[in-house]
């Protein structure tokens, strides 16, 4: 019940996600139009069902109303409510549409008014039936409808207010039409019955309460997944974006010792010349598909796309205790992966793979419209020279010392390059061979 009185956990996050709370604020404006829709068409039906009865069975109408019945005052009460109801439609509509919510003293202006309508009705049934035959007839029923549809106002106070409203209005008609107030069982018998109202007001809000609750939830995990996607690409498969939600990742800007890999299909651009745009995008794809699968199944993500190759990363955003041991497991893997691959194609395709580890700093980068996780440093770029280093020696796997280092002997097989003239650094560097 925390949540009732005061900002709880969810209120306090809403604070600090805009997009959360206008997406929320629409879901509850859209319910706010739905009730009114079913407070529009139940008031449609009831005129229907009574022009009915009029109709074919006056006597009885007669009868019940002693003969004082006149269809149109009831419709006096009808129509002005209908006609409310629209308008408050039309402006619940416009706030939508320029994503602003409704002040709150409307909304409670609102509950009255539209409370107060079975008063205006019991107060002609009254006039026309007497008082102990109105109160017990169906007008105070009609009060449920406002406090069943109460629910999809989401709010606990309002659907509280509205069973006060109904019971407070329904007590004071009794007790101002009732013949004889004097009789002390009376008020106690109508104020019984008031009672209800306002007991079923506070159950309809606390529904209400409940369903915004899991709105809530709904709404959470939607902008999560939808954040994760606009910061990682459409490439992040769902289990690594569960584990980003579930962990409770921070993208802010930070330094990480991460593994990072360059991966590029050699000579793709001159076998591409040969072929149909059809051809070469499923034969990328294809191939993507295979490497990326053996990325996530070795907690590695890939950060970025870069034509016929990609960045991947071990360590970031996803903490990886081993980032180096991931990155080269999942290296090997590929390179088998793609040379079976190669045997049941007519396009084959070499792969050139570079890995260097260090510390980066990784964030969220960009503009506020359009921000992308991504890694900038030293070893984002050493990575990409190694990777490039492959067409120099014919080789597929290139590591550098610090990979290397922190391998140990789980790297039996790798050659040493000696060190290397690399494309920016003042001083050679070691490189090595695995593969």
């Amino acid at each position: 019940m925390a949540g009732f009185w005061g900002k709880g956990k969810s209120d306090q996050d809403t604070e600090v996600s805009p997009d959360f709370q206008r997406a929320l604020t629409q879901e509850v404006m859209a319910t706010e139009l739905l009730r009114i829709k079913a407070l529009i068409g139940t008031t449609v039906l009831l005129a229907g069902i009574l022009w009915t009865v009029y109709l074919l069975a006056p006597e009885k109408v007669s009868q019940i109303w002693h003969g004082n019945l006149k269809p149109h005052y009831l419709y006096s009460v009808m129509v002005p409510f209908i006609l409310f109801e629209l308008w408050v439609h039309g402006a619940i509509t416009r706030h939508m549409r320029q994503g602003r919510d409704l002040p709150l003293f409307r909304r409670y202006l609102g509950a009255l008014i539209e409370t107060s309508m079975p008063t205006v009705a019991l107060a002609l049934h009254i006039n026309s039936m007497g008082s102990v035959a109105a109160l017990g007839f169906v007008v105070p029923m009609t009060y449920f409808i406002f406090i069943i549809l109460s629910t999809l106002r989401l709010d606990f106070w309002l659907s509280t207010f509205t069973g006060f409203v109904a019971a407070a209005e329904l007590f004071a008609m009794a007790i101002f039409y009732h013949p004889d107030p004097s009789q002390e069982a009376s008020v106690f018998y109508h104020a019984a019955r008031s009672l209800i109202l306002l007991v079923c007001g506070v159950l309809a809000g606390a529904v209400g309460h409940q369903l915004r609750r899991q709105f809530e939830k709904s709404i959470k995990a939607a902008t999560a997944r939808d954040r994760i996607t606009n910061l990682f690409g459409q490439h992040v498969s769902p289990q690594v974006v569960e584990r980003l939600m579930a962990e409770g990742t921070k993208t802010d800007s930070d330094i990480r010792r991460v593994a990072v890999m360059f991966v590029d299909f050699r000579s793709f651009t001159a076998g591409a010349r040969s072929r149909t745009p059809q051809e070469v995008v499923e034969r990328l794809d294809g191939a993507f598909a295979v490497l990326v699968d053996i990325l996530d199944r070795h907690g590695g993500i890939v950060n970025k796309f870069l034509g016929d190759g990609f960045l991947a990363l071990f360590g970031a955003p996803l903490e990886a205790p081993d980032p180096a041991h991931r990155a080269v497991a999942a290296a090997r893997e590929m390179l088998e992966a793609n040379e079976r691959a190669n045997e049941a194609t007519s396009w084959p395709l070499r792969i050139g793979i570079g890995i260097h580890l260090g510390e980066v700093v990784a964030g969220s980068i960009g503009s506020p419209r359009r921000k992308e996780y991504t890694v900038i440093g030293d070893t984002v770029n050493f990575a990409s020279r190694l990777e490039a280093l492959n067409k120099d020696f014919n080789t597929q796997f290139l590591i550098s010392e610090a990979v290397r280092d922190a391998l140990g002997d789980a790297c039996g097989d790798a050659v040493a390059l000696g060190e290397v003239e690399v494309r920016g650094y003042e001083r050679p560097m070691a490189v090595w061979r695995l593969g």
